[in-house]
């Protein structure tokens, strides 16, 4: 019946969780999913991520942040098409992952007044903020919300994806990462689109356990839901940028 939801708001994750399906021969040896252990699991994944990030906070390496960054994108292609191993290769991606997020902290706080702890404390905010939204159900995540936050998030991520592939040719589109009034409203705009994909997490999460999802799926949702709040993370830090330039 697990094939029954779609899944959670990455859309890189999301078809996967689509076509997962509950078998009895998984259910029989690993259990079902539940709430509180997709919450243990992403605690202990984020416990993981912080000790690497702390790590190459002070040590600043660009190679670690970088190998960090590819490797993790690995990990996750890895785990889409093969979510049955996600026990060892979420903890293996958030390792990579704090390298990743630890780095660019580091070159962030250059512009001083704080600014990683700030982006930490309001990516907390925006966490518990959303957590009450969906708990409330002010917001019901419905097909429509999820495609359309689906559809938004893509659209983002193939920006980015050409701004990074014309950056090699000198070319800049502007205000993707630039500060000023526009620059500062799309910060605000992609901000807003990271947000809402918390409430596709939390409701994978939900449903999850509700369909007697495979006891691996909390691996796995613990894994979307954390590569959500990096993202949610790192573009507030750069929205903090903006602001100080």
């Amino acid at each position: 019946m697990f094939k029954k939801f779609a899944g959670g708001g990455n859309p890189l994750l999301k078809n996967s969780l689509t076509t997962e399906s509950a078998s009895s021969i998984s259910i029989q040896q690993e259990g079902t999913m539940t709430i509180q252990g997709a919450i243990n699991k992403t605690l202990l994944l984020f416990g993981i991520l912080m000790v690497t990030a702390i790590y190459n906070f002070q040590a600043q390496s660009m190679l670690l942040m970088i190998g960090g960054a590819i490797v993790g994108l690995i990990l996750v292609l890895i785990n889409v098409f093969k979510k049955e191993y996600s026990a060892y290769i979420a903890p293996a991606y958030a390792a990579m992952e704090g390298l990743f997020v630890g780095g660019i902290s580091g070159i962030y706080a250059g512009f001083g007044g704080g600014i990683v702890i700030q982006a930490i404390s309001l990516t907390l905010l925006v966490l518990f903020i959303m957590l009450f939204i969906h708990k409330t159900g002010i917001i019901p995540v419905t097909q429509q919300f999820r495609t359309g936050v689906v559809m938004a998030t893509g659209a983002i991520a193939l920006l980015y994806l050409i701004s990074f592939g014309l950056s090699f040719f000198g070319i800049n589109i502007p205000y993707i990462h630039q500060g000023g009034t526009i620059g500062i409203i799309f910060s605000l705009g992609v901000i807003g689109i990271a947000s809402l994909n918390l409430l596709l997490d939390f409701d994978m999460i939900v449903k999850g356990e509700q369909y007697g999802a495979p006891k691996h799926m909390e691996w796995f949702s613990a894994m979307a839901l954390m590569i959500t709040l990096v993202w949610l993370y790192i573009e507030i830090l750069r929205l903090l940028a903006k602001l100080r330039e």
